[in-house]
């Protein structure tokens, strides 16, 4: 088993790619920690978990609020002894154009994705420097590389979502640059168009799979488990020497 005897906190692991990364880490002898706002999916999560032989918990986790994170993160450490992977998987999304984003959107979507990371980091920061060792991984996206070109180029659109993830990117190279001395490897995964409910409205309308598909090459969406297992090998000591990266799972869409 992979992550046997580590302990993994996973941000919004309540559902979709989250709720897929938190079984798969199980699977693999973690004890997983789903974090979430959503109460009662997360306790779904958790408790699925716990029927198939696994052990988790769920931990109420509003990735906006720096106490929420300190709070998560004590109460992790305080019930399983310490906390040897973080994900930071919470996001949100947006598809307005400049001109049709809201300024209020704009920090919504930026307070998600870009400072829940950030307060994330932050946040297990004192523990894995103690433990001079940790594995933090950071969800970003294709949009985060390329800009949120659609494919008939018609305009940019989501100037929020993919400003955001590409800091998140960056932001995973500063942490991975400045930690390494204390045994802390950031890096992040940059997924293409997953089968997630996020997403649900592109791969389930038949107009917009017909405009995305002739640009993946691979002519599908990943399914999230193709997503998650590149997370846990980011997660395990398999990538004991990667630090700092960009592993991109997008059926070669930011190739052509």
């Amino acid at each position: 088993m992979r992550l046997e005897g580590k302990v993994v906190l996973v941000s919004g692991a309540a559902r979709g790619m989250g709720a897929t990364e938190a079984a798969l880490f199980a699977e693999e002898g973690a004890t997983v920690v789903v974090g979430d706002i959503e109460a009662e999916a997360g306790e779904r999560v958790a408790a699925s978990i716990f029927s198939k032989g696994g052990t988790a918990s769920f931990i109420a986790l509003d990735v906006t609020r720096e106490e929420s994170w300190q709070r998560a993160v004590e109460e992790t450490v305080d019930r399983f002894g310490s906390l040897d992977v973080l994900v930071n998987n919470a996001g949100t999304g947006s598809r307005s154009s400049f001109e049709d984003t809201p300024l209020e959107e704009w920090n919504r979507v930026n307070d998600v994705n870009l400072t829940g990371t950030f307060l994330g980091i932050r946040a297990v920061l004192p523990v894995m420097k103690g433990q001079r060792s940790g594995s933090i991984i950071n969800v970003s996206s294709v949009m985060g590389m390329l800009g949120a070109i659609y494919p008939d180029l018609s305009e940019a659109q989501a100037p929020a979502y993919a400003a955001s993830k590409a800091a998140v990117r960056l932001l995973t190279r500063t942490a991975a640059a400045q930690y390494a001395r204390y045994g802390i490897r950031v890096n992040t995964v940059v997924p293409g168009f997953t089968m997630t409910e996020m997403g649900r409205s592109s791969w389930e309308d038949p107009d917009r799979r017909s405009l995305f598909l002739p640009h993946i090459p691979m002519q599908r969406w990943a399914e999230p488990e193709e997503i998650a297992r590149a997370v846990l090998f980011l997660a395990s000591d398999d990538s004991s020497y990667v630090t700092g990266s960009d592993l991109v799972v997008d059926g070669g869409y930011s190739a052509v």
